[in-house]
């Protein structure tokens, strides 16, 4: 199970979290968040980061031009786009994206079927807000067999207790900001620490 920090503003959290086995870090671009950081910060960021650790994007309204912009100036991997859009628009990034599904009901877990993609509750400020989708959900959902449940990245109101809860499902991925912050855009270094080690030490057993 691979593990995302995402709302990362500084360089001492980023660096905390590789140490400790995440296998991405994630940027906000979204203007209105408060986890918000510029190009100028996460490429600094980006480039001290060790060479085998995903540096993500997260982006809300903007366009090709302007994700496919960001992402080369601040050296990033992947480019989360939350924006609910069609076709056309991925079709015209250059920048590798992940799609995002934000989802209100147990039906819109089968979204992007055959894709990878992360899965998150629907919320006006597009994620952050600790919000969690029900477990059960993914329990018995006949639509997402253990082949599909390979290709989701879970993400919203993740935190240590939940992942007990989480790893039986078989998800490729997990992504967690507030779960492991003392301070919106501020991450907790214990926090960091035991959340990974604990989600490592799960994927192992």
């Amino acid at each position: 199970m691979k593990v995302k920090i995402c709302g990362i503003t500084n360089l001492d959290d980023a660096l905390c979290a590789c140490e400790f086995g995440a296998d991405a870090i994630g940027f906000v671009f979204y203007g209105k968040s408060p986890r918000l950081v510029s190009q100028e910060t996460a490429r600094i960021i980006a480039e001290k980061l060790p060479p085998f650790v995903k540096k993500v994007g997260l982006f809300v309204e903007q366009t090709t031009e302007e994700i496919d912009c960001i992402c080369t100036y601040a050296k990033l991997d992947l480019a989360q786009i939350h924006t609910e859009t069609d076709d056309r628009f991925f079709n015209r990034l250059k920048t590798p994206f992940l799609k995002v599904v934000r989802a209100k009901k147990r039906e819109d877990l089968t979204l992007f079927l055959g894709e990878y993609r992360l899965i998150d509750a629907f919320t006006k400020s597009y994620g952050g807000e600790g919000k969690c989708l029900p477990i059960e959900w993914f329990k018995d959902y006949d639509k997402i067999d253990r082949s599909e449940r390979d290709k989701i990245i879970l993400a919203g109101g993740l935190n240590l207790g939940l992942l007990d809860k989480i790893a039986p499902l078989g998800f490729y991925g997990i992504d967690v900001s507030s779960g492991v912050e003392k301070n919106k855009g501020i991450k907790d270094r214990a926090l960091i620490k035991e959340f990974l080690l604990t989600a490592k030490a799960i994927q192992n057993e």
